[in-house]
């Protein structure tokens, strides 16, 4: 029940600064992209472009987490770039008050984006069961029947299967980011199976 309520109030917190910023460094981009030579809607528009290039990065590493799926670089550089062309247009259009204005100007896109990735990151936790609450388990756990295979066997076995399937074998690195190796590993055990 306290975690539960921890995490409700964090993502209420979270969710409140979260607007709050938004819209303050929305108004900042806006003006920004105005005072350059846009007008109407795509003035109106490009501050939506970068925070949602950060949102769209942050839910493809999201579900990467999910998947226990390693973040595809995409999504990390696309968020890296969101986040810098959010702060680097709040820091733009406080420049002409001096580094304070600068600063200030900054501090909502900062807010904006540690609020996202810190609601992210709830949410990532909040996708895999605690270590403490496994372990407070009261039914007993049933033994596995099935023998387990290798790594080795795992990818021996799906690399051969596609083999005999339509189109090409799978690639190395498929079956590498697939099961969490390095390519030359999985090079490694097809070469030795083969031999």
């Amino acid at each position: 029940m306290t975690d539960r309520l921890i995490r409700i109030t964090t993502a209420l917190a979270v969710v409140a600064v979260a607007t709050v910023a938004a819209v303050i460094s929305y108004r900042h981009a806006y003006e920004l992209v105005h005072s350059h030579g846009e007008s109407g809607p795509t003035a109106r528009l490009v501050p939506f472009t970068v925070d949602g290039l950060i949102w769209a990065a942050s839910m493809v590493i999201l579900d990467a987490s999910r998947r226990k799926h390693p973040a595809p670089p995409l999504a990390k550089w696309s968020l890296a770039v969101g986040i810098v062309a959010t702060v680097g247009a709040n820091v733009a259009h406080g420049a002409t008050h001096g580094p304070i204005g600068a600063i200030v100007s900054a501090w909502p896109a900062l807010a904006l984006v540690g609020s996202f990735e810190l609601l992210m990151t709830l949410t990532r936790t909040a996708a895999s069961p605690d270590l403490t609450q496994n372990e407070q388990r009261t039914e007993p756990v049933q033994p596995r029947t099935k023998v387990e295979r290798t790594l080795e066997e795992a990818v021996w076995d799906e690399y051969q299967a596609s083999l005999a399937g339509p189109g090409r074998p799978l690639s190395q690195r498929y079956l590498a980011e697939k099961h969490s190796i390095d390519r030359r590993k999985v090079k490694q055990i097809i070469t030795a199976v083969q031999l």
